[in-house]
């Protein structure tokens, strides 16, 4: 299966007093590689609002496996995961250029209109750009 893969490299205002990368800026990260595979298929914040939608953030999973560190290149593979309701699930794995998986996660976004009201059927235009970014993952 394709993902989508930005490249991050870990600054010096993102580590700790540890050395390490702080835990917080792998959600940014994730938040990255996010946006940019979701405005390929117009399932970015400005395409779903002009669609008439939003999509808020409901679940955030993350699993930190080994640190990053200062200057360290990594990449992060963004997926969609394939769903029948009315909501975006995107997977993400943060790899090291030693090909070490430094997290693993995921975000769960609800659609709702503009006025916040929880969308329970997929609305025909967003299942459609869904649909083009699930062929691509697929090789289609």
């Amino acid at each position: 299966m394709r993902c989508h893969e930005t490249e991050i490299t870990v600054r010096f205002n993102e580590i700790d007093a540890y050395r390490v990368a702080w835990h917080g800026h792998y959600v940014a990260w994730m938040e990255v590689g996010r946006n940019e595979l979701a405005a390929r298929f117009g399932l970015d914040v400005e395409s779903l609002a002009a669609a008439g939608y939003l999509g808020p953030v409901v679940s955030l999973e993350l699993k930190y496996l080994q640190p990053a560190r200062f200057g360290e290149l990594l990449t992060v593979r963004t997926t969609l995961r394939r769903s029948e309701v009315a909501a975006l699930e995107f997977r993400c794995t943060i790899v090291g250029t030693d090909g070490k998986v430094r997290a693993k996660g995921s975000t769960l976004h609800v659609l709702t209109n503009l006025d916040g009201v929880l969308q329970y059927q997929l609305p025909p235009a967003i299942a459609e750009r869904m649909a083009r970014m699930l062929a691509w993952q697929e090789g289609r």
